[in-house]
């Protein structure tokens, strides 16, 4: 079994190497995050760096808020570069993995928690990558392992996920369509 940490900065780096590349006149595009634009889903990833750092050292993801209300001082890029450094330091102990975490979904062991997110930050890859026409920028092989456990652990029925049902596309889609779809995400709508 591999540390889920190390998925988890992977997809937060590939999050992070996608969110660098969006251009700011493309902050008023949709996103497959239907109720979300690019600017929202950039409030959403920095704010998601900090709830995954607080989340590590035993608070509630309830005491910070899912998306941020305003482009921080300094950008989006260069906070969520140090959010994303906030979330490394915090899950730098190996005793986080087995420590109870409160993850959104319910109180886990941080493996499981560090799995999720891994989950969480590299389909918000896909979903930015899309809106911005930049998907040449996904790892695809990286995407093949976070869709296999997408598979195994979100339900095609999804009563208390936050997830549309999935959607169909061809086996023989790319990595990315095919995770977005299981997810709930229509591209071609995009």
């Amino acid at each position: 079994m591999t540390d889920p940490r190390t998925d988890m900065f992977r997809a937060a780096d590939l999050a992070g190497l996608v969110l660098t590349a969006v251009p700011h006149d493309a902050h008023d595009r949709p996103t497959p995050c239907r109720e979300w634009t690019v600017r929202d889903l950039l409030g959403h990833l920095v704010a998601v760096t900090a709830r995954v750092a607080h989340i590590a050292r035993g608070g509630h993801p309830s005491d910070l808020p899912t998306v941020l209300a305003a482009e921080p001082a300094e950008g989006f890029a260069t906070a969520y570069r140090s959010g994303v450094a906030g979330v490394r330091d915090a899950w730098a102990e190996d005793s986080v993995l087995t420590r109870t975490v409160h993850h959104p979904a319910g109180d886990m062991p941080g493996a499981a928690g560090a799995a999720i997110y891994a989950q969480e930050f590299a389909t918000h890859a896909v979903d930015l990558a899309v809106a911005i026409d930049r998907t040449d920028l996904l790892d695809e092989e990286f995407l093949a392992g976070v869709l296999e456990v997408a598979l195994r652990v979100v339900p095609a029925h999804r009563p208390g996920f936050p997830f549309a049902p999935p959607v169909a596309v061809p086996q023989d889609a790319p990595v990315h369509v095919r995770l977005a779809a299981w997810l709930g995400r229509d591209l071609v709508q995009v």
